[in-house]
């Protein structure tokens, strides 16, 4: 990892990071997979060594701080053990509900939600996927109409992140009409609001932890003061959003790499085959001296990118680039550990097996990579 990239505060979280995970999440990882879902204790415990909410300024009892690196050095250590569900669980508080709270969050809806998202008290979703939209945003068919003082809702939603564990989701919904097109708005839901149901959890390929559901809304009515941003600029404020979200993921992607090649070298050293250290084999070695390259040059573009960010610098285009380029890395790397793992690497005992299924989401939660690659085109192309 980086030397220069961190400094001495982050590696002094980097400290508090490595011994929360070693006492509250790698115990656990077996238990969380196999019930499919992940202790709501590990949220607070997480919010009481200041773990959550570090970009949430003080007042609200948040860390105070907009450097990203902070967060970085989270994914870093969730990904070192493979705890890929509940990274992908944690970032949908910090890295995107939260981030709309803070930016277009009215003073009530910050003082109600920030403090709780902080201590791990409450845990949030964000509602954009609908059952055959796909990645087309402006395909949202959940609906939000005005009646007196409140918002009502109907629609369903489907892969939702934190669907279960959620206390509150933040739901794009059509509110109205502009030139002949449909408008959206987001609108804060608190999970007890009548209407509001949860449908099956839904078994995945990976991640099996994290807990992913279909949401439904029937006349779900919440005030209208549950409007953040403004009416009929939810799109808007989606695309404003997501060069972070998309940094996130391309991060935690980046993690996962660098974990992967970890515990291969360490597998390696200690596994012979045929009287010697399978990675004395020249195969081996070009083969992690590939990895190695490939990820290292990767670490330097997103590195660049985080202080991009940091300086309020990262456009649409580039976080596209960081998206499609470190999640399709993810999965080479982990591909070609889990070869060099030989027969072992089948085997959900070693996190190179689990590392494979979880990562293999990351090419299309928050924008394929045909989507990204479609993004950066039209920019070549304008």
């Amino acid at each position: 990892m980086g030397t220069e990239f961190y400094e001495s505060e982050h590696n002094a979280l980097r400290e508090v990071v490595r011994d929360f995970v070693a006492r509250e999440v790698a115990p656990h990882l077996s238990s969380w997979d196999e019930r499919r879902s992940i202790d709501r204790a590990v949220w607070t415990a997480a919010g009481k060594v200041g773990l959550l909410g570090l970009r949430t300024p003080e007042q609200y009892g948040g860390g105070g701080t907009s450097d990203y690196r902070f967060r970085c050095v989270v994914a870093e250590e969730l990904a070192r053990v493979g705890a890929a569900s509940l990274a992908s669980g944690l970032a949908i508080n910090e890295d995107i509900v939260s981030s709309y709270l803070m930016a277009l969050g009215t003073a009530e809806q910050k003082e109600r939600w920030l403090p709780g998202m902080a201590s791990g008290e409450i845990v949030t979703s964000i509602a954009m996927s609908e059952p055959g939209m796909g990645s087309d945003l402006r395909a949202i068919a959940t609906t939000a109409r005005r009646e007196g003082d409140s918002w009502v809702l109907n629609g369903a939603k489907t892969f939702i992140t934190n669907g279960f564990a959620c206390d509150v989701v933040l739901v794009a919904a059509r509110t109205g009409e502009r030139d002949g097109r449909p408008t959206f708005s987001l609108i804060l839901l608190p999970t007890d609001t009548p209407g509001f149901a949860r449908g099956h959890k839904l078994k995945k390929l990976g991640l099996h932890a994290q807990d992913t559901a279909e949401l439904f809304f029937d006349d779900a009515r919440v005030p209208l003061g549950n409007l953040v941003g403004e009416e009929g600029r939810g799109f808007h404020h989606l695309t404003d959003r997501l060069p972070l979200e998309r940094l996130s993921i391309g991060w935690r992607g980046l993690a996962a790499a660098e974990a992967a090649i970890e515990w291969t070298l360490a597998y390696t050293k200690q596994r012979k085959a045929f009287g010697k250290r399978v990675i004395d084999f020249q195969n081996t070695r070009f083969r992690l001296a590939e990895l190695v390259t490939e990820t290292e040059v990767t670490r330097g573009y997103l590195e660049a990118q985080v202080h991009r960010y940091n300086d309020g610098k990262l456009d649409a285009t580039t976080a596209a680039k960081v998206k499609w380029w470190a999640t399709e890395l993810q999965n080479r790397v982990v591909d070609a550990c889990l070869q060099l793992h030989g027969g072992y690497g089948y085997m959900e005992e070693y996190p190179i097996s689990r590392a494979f299924a979880d990562g293999r989401v990351q090419t299309i939660v928050g924008g394929t990579t045909e989507i990204m690659k479609e993004i950066i085109g039209r920019s070549l192309a304008n």
